[in-house]
């Protein structure tokens, strides 16, 4: 891998976990103050993570295998806020109904 290829790689990355950290802060945020518009502004950082993937599954030097990883993360990141908000619903709702 040249120099220019590790920093457009490196690059493309960093916006790849910006993009994933981007929906989950905007999903929970959206879910936590009852704001569908954040919610979709979150969906729309996943499809954008997911689009970088792509990117990066298409234009970099890495391996197949770290390709494969890479598209499968992000693939994943859809899942993550979701499961979480929901598993904290139940976690803080069974707190509210104890004595």
């Amino acid at each position: 891998m040249n120099p220019a290829a590790l920093l457009e790689t490196a690059a493309l990355m960093g916006l790849l976990v910006l993009a994933g950290g981007g929906y989950g802060g905007l999903y929970s945020a959206g879910r936590l103050w009852s704001r569908p518009a954040l919610v979709r502004a979150g969906q729309a950082c996943w499809l954008l993570a997911f689009a970088i993937a792509l990117l990066i599954a298409v234009r970099s030097p890495l391996d197949v295998g770290w390709k494969l990883l890479i598209l499968a993360s992000a693939l994943v990141y859809a899942v993550i806020p979701p499961a979480t908000w929901r598993f904290l619903q139940r976690l803080h709702g069974d707190e509210e109904s104890r004595p």
